[in-house]
């Protein structure tokens, strides 16, 4: 397989909404191919595509994976296809990311019956966010009241002109007409077929001189140079190639796009890349190799495995590279092409190629790799934000440890799984795209290390401020024989102010605390603002200044200042207008315009403030600001409530005053939890 050259390469990526066919289209490729004998299902729990247990139990694809196949072109020529498959569903959107990342071309697979939705609109963002060549494969067509011409005409109006069908079905749907051979155009499509070939003709004579120069003379391209000029136009996304198949009603459709990925989709050698300086990469057999890691798995039988996508030179088995971003040498043993449960190994790898290395001691998802004698880095893929999270706990007490490294074994594989423990409210965080995402992540760390765990909806970390001046007084004066305890302490606390530097300032004047008793007033003013006065959170945004205070030659000492400073700033605290402050986010929501209403009435309902509306990429988009206690189920909520076609982003951007009738249930709580404590 690594025999065939570089520009008979071709990796494609498959992206779209879920539920529109991609695995079933994949399926129906490694069945062309030879790779499997018999066509699977993801219904019936049969495809070589959708192999894993979890993705058996929920019939739906969950992980990114390549495969890797020998396709025979129709003129004999054999050409390697590099496959990878990715989920639709909203939850696993980071391995779309990932597989979009080392990808050099996209098919964006659309069902004619459902059209553009939620994932059809993120996946052509992927593309364009990477500057990725990609087609589009129309599939659905067999269903009733399906129309090919409909479904082209809503992606034309959504991006425009350069839309352009390759291929057409004819009125019965049982025969496709490739339009780059227009000799088998039937009657019945010479009209729409002439049409087509005249815009494809003019957008590949626009990508030469020459083709142009005889296009505008009047005479017609050839089909080799309509080929010519139309794969440099898909690879610098001037076109967007449309085509259509059938993967279950027979393998015309996945033969003819087969053939047009191998005519007009662009090799490894075609693309210009760059590494992270913007340095051009090699991708010729004989330069040095590169590579990035873009996924992990912890394989039970053979550890982890590190999928990596070679952009330069020969990758070789028994081989020492260098993992650049660790800045350590890793030895290589066997390269392995992870084809669903066939597992192939091969001796050399090149560019396009992807490939599994067991047991690399360092390295993780996103570190480069290249031969040690040079130094070449690749940009890190970036993951999106998680949108959902709950607060994990042990069932057994002292699991926490077994909780803690299984949670990170998991999160290793997928870096949209994140962990974390809160410092306020002494938690440990899971976090996720959505709860099926957050489930399959709980049921991965039950069945690696043996551990049950309660799932909560996290605490809120509260905090506190003032909104007033105060002063507060303490005498700290304690006698029970032998040397006593003196410290007094007057200080003053108000709002800090922006351009403030100092939040604690000394001002007393005339010794009236020697200064090296002032620390210690510090130290128990921090005591006190840990403790609040409200409901017990930390406070923030004040100001103290100390301005007066006795001491005692003999029972004074940094203790007795400590508790005074302490007890002080608690009296001023409590006189200063204390209020409860809340974490807000920052909401960007995305939905179809018949959901409108339903979702503004919500985000009200939430105590959303709605900050402006626009529409992006077809959808409506929604900009806000909520406070974090109402979002922690937003991500399944919102699904709900538009039949899953909403998604959204949101981060914590600053804190705000909480409303009274709200501040009362917290202090209720928070007292309720201290009386259980005691």
């Amino acid at each position: 397989m690594s025999e065939i050259p570089v520009q008979d390469t071709r990796n494609i990526v498959l992206l779209g909404h879920t539920g529109t066919g991609k695995t079933t289209l994949v399926d129906a490729i490694l069945h062309k191919t030879g790779l499997i004998d018999r066509l699977g299902s993801t219904t019936n729990g049969t495809s070589f595509a959708d192999w894993t247990d979890e993705e058996k139990e929920r019939k739906l694809s969950i992980w990114a994976k390549p495969f890797q196949a020998i396709y025979k072109t129709a003129a004999g020529k054999p050409i390697k296809l590099v496959v990878i498959d990715t989920p639709g569903y909203m939850d696993f959107v980071g391995q779309s990311v990932a597989a979009a990342s080392v990808a050099d071309a996209a098919l964006i697979v659309v069902d004619a019956l459902a059209g553009i939705q939620v994932g059809t609109n993120r996946a052509w963002k992927l593309c364009q966010e990477r500057n990725l060549p990609c087609g589009i494969v129309i599939t659905g067509l067999d269903k009733e009241n399906a129309d090919f011409n409909t479904t082209l005409a809503a992606l034309q109006e959504t991006w425009g002109r350069t839309v352009v069908p390759v291929e057409l079905p004819t009125h019965d749907q049982k025969h496709i007409v490739d339009l780059l051979s227009p000799e088998a155009v039937p009657a019945e499509l010479a009209e729409e077929a002439e049409a087509a070939i005249g815009v494809l003709e003019e957008d590949a004579a626009e990508e030469d001189d020459q083709l142009l120069e005889k296009y505008l003379g009047g005479e017609h391209l050839s089909p080799a140079e309509m080929t010519k000029g139309l794969r440099a136009a898909i690879l610098h996304r001037h076109v967007f190639p449309v085509f259509e198949t059938e993967a279950l009603a027979g393998e015309e459709g996945v033969s003819d796009l087969l053939e047009e990925v191998a005519r007009i989709f662009p090799a490894p050698s075609d693309r210009e890349l760059v590494d992270a300086g913007g340095n051009p990469v090699d991708t010729s057999p004989s330069a040095p190799f590169s590579g990035l890691v873009w996924r992990a798995v912890n394989d039970p039988y053979v550890g982890q495995l590190s999928f990596v996508r070679v952009y330069g030179g020969t990758l070789k088995s028994d081989a020492e590279v260098l993992n650049v971003t660790k800045n350590q040498k890793e030895r290589v043993g066997a390269l392995h092409i992870s084809n669903g449960k066939k597992d192939e190994t091969v001796s050399t790898a090149h560019a396009g190629d992807i490939i599994a290395l067991a047991k690399l001691k360092a390295t993780a998802v996103n570190d480069s790799l290249c031969d040690p004698g040079s130094s070449v880095a690749f940009p890190a893929i970036v993951f999106p934000n998680p949108t959902t999270m709950v607060a994990v706990a042990p069932k057994t007490a002292g699991d926490d440890d077994k909780i803690g490294v299984g949670l990170q074994r998991v999160s290793e594989e997928d870096p949209t799984i994140r962990i974390e423990r809160n410092t306020e409210t002494h938690e440990l965080i899971l976090e996720g795209m959505g709860d099926i995402h957050i489930d399959i992540a709980i049921a991965r760390l039950k069945k690696r290390s043996n551990v049950e765990v309660d799932i909560s909806v996290p605490k809120i970390a509260y905090k506190e401020t003032i909104n007033g001046q105060a002063e507060g007084h303490y005498k700290h004066k304690k006698q029970s024989g032998g040397r006593g305890q003196y410290g007094e302490v007057y200080l003053r606390i108000e709002p800090m102010m922006e351009g403030d530097e100092e939040w604690f300032c000394n001002k007393i004047v005339g010794g009236a605390i020697p200064k090296n008793f002032i620390p210690a007033i510090e130290k128990g003013v921090l005591e006190g603002m840990h403790r609040g006065v409200v409901a017990g959170f930390p406070m923030q945004r004040c100001k103290v200044s100390v301005y007066d205070g006795s001491f005692h030659d003999v029972d004074s000492s940094e203790v007795a200042f400590k508790i005074a400073g302490a007890r002080a700033f608690g009296e001023a605290a409590g006189k200063a207008k204390p209020a409860l402050l809340e974490p807000i986010c920052s909401l960007k929501v995305m939905i179809p315009d018949q959901y409108m209403g339903d979702i503004t009435g919500d985000l009200n309902h939430r105590r959303g403030r709605i900050l402006g509306i626009g529409a992006e990429d077809g959808m409506q988009v929604i900009q806000a600001e909520v406070p974090q206690a109402e979002i922690f189920r937003y991500s399944s909520e919102l699904r709900s409530l538009t039949q899953g076609q909403g998604s959204f982003e949101a981060a914590v951007i600053r804190y705000d005053v909480v409303p009274a009738n709200i501040t009362q249930k917290v202090i209720a709580e928070h007292g309720r939890k201290h009386a259980e404590e005691d």
